[in-house]
């Protein structure tokens, strides 16, 4: 009896022990560098803003926030590391449209669920695709392309990159213009930007920080936006919406996000710096200058963000009947 006793006592001992040590690890947090995962290849603007939000979090957190690149399947691969990293805090990963939406309506499924996988603490940035064609087409409005693609089924082409934002907007274009044209794969936007530049295909939904230089040196001509407001570095071009289709938005986003199980006061703490971080003027501008927009800011903005978003390409997926190339 004594010996269970003292065997129970010393049980009760460590674990009291233990207890303050976790606390203050967590108050301590971090202590240590701290890895993203971007799960996509450096250079793109998922990349540009994975090292945005590394660089403020580590002035404010006072630790090294260091961009891990791991890039295939959409984004599926890297996001799928970042599920199954230990939920200490010192490793997040950057969620966004591509791989933490689209992917949940495509086959073969991802392994991992955003809704359930992941602690989403708040979102960084959001951006519409712009609709562009080459200057040698006759289209001036996305009426024309409508009036001429209803009138032509399948005799207009565009070009699009499997599961991509613009992928997605030109889906939920024809679904919601109730149009038919012929959509060309590429691997990425940079062939595909080439092509249309020479003219080999006639328009792309493409970012609109991607298209900006090509529009402005007259090589693009731009029909409208995918946002619900009108881009300021696009003023003369109307929305999708504007454009006879109300309610149409389609964007790129990202944020950040967590492995379950990631002790709350570490969360609380990331999130309450990423809303200081991502609301200061600097990073406004920076983002705007762009033509981005810093989106609601937090956790609970961000997750319900995410799962209408999940639910929206679901369904637009579903209907087109697009499957994983």
């Amino acid at each position: 009896m004594i010996r269970r006793q003292l065997v129970q006592f010393a049980a009760i001992a460590t674990l009291g022990a233990a207890l303050p040590l976790a606390a203050f690890a967590q108050a301590d947090y971090p202590n240590k560098p701290v890895k993203i995962i971007v799960p996509f290849p450096a250079g793109g603007t998922s990349d540009v803003m994975g090292r945005l939000v590394a660089e403020e979090l580590g002035k404010i957190l006072k630790q090294p926030f260091i961009v891990e690149n791991i890039g295939g399947a959409g984004g599926v691969i890297g996001t799928e590391r970042g599920a199954k990293a230990a939920p200490d805090g010192y490793t997040l990963i950057q969620t966004g449209v591509g791989q933490s939406a689209v992917a949940h309506g495509l086959e073969p499924l991802p392994k991992y669920n955003s809704n359930t996988d992941f602690i989403h603490i708040s979102q960084v940035h959001s951006g519409p695709n712009v609709l562009v064609v080459h200057p040698g087409t006759p289209f001036k409005t996305l009426k024309d392309v409508v009036d001429y693609a209803k009138a032509n089924p399948a005799k207009l082409d565009y070009g699009y990159t499997p599961a991509a934002s613009g992928h997605m907007a030109m889906e939920l274009f024809k679904q919601t213009a109730g149009i038919f044209m012929l959509g060309i794969p590429y691997r990425g936007g940079g062939p595909m930007m080439t092509d249309i530049l020479g003219g080999t295909i006639k328009m792309m939904f493409i970012n609109q920080d991607v298209a900006l230089q090509h529009v402005k040196a007259g090589k693009l001509r731009p029909l409208a936006v995918t946002s619900a407001q009108r881009n300021p570095l696009y003023p003369d071009v109307p929305t999708v919406a504007e454009s006879g289709y109300k309610g149409f938005e389609a964007l790129s986003w990202s944020g950040l996000s967590a492995p379950k199980g990631t002790p709350q006061p570490i969360i609380d703490k990331l999130e309450a710096a990423m809303v200081q971080a991502m609301g200061s003027a600097s990073v406004k501008q920076r983002l705007e200058s762009q033509g981005f927009i810093v989106p609601p800011l937090g956790s609970k903005a961000y997750t319900a963000f995410v799962k209408s978003e999940e639910a929206r390409w679901t369904k637009v997926i579903k209907t087109a009947g697009i499957k994983t190339p």
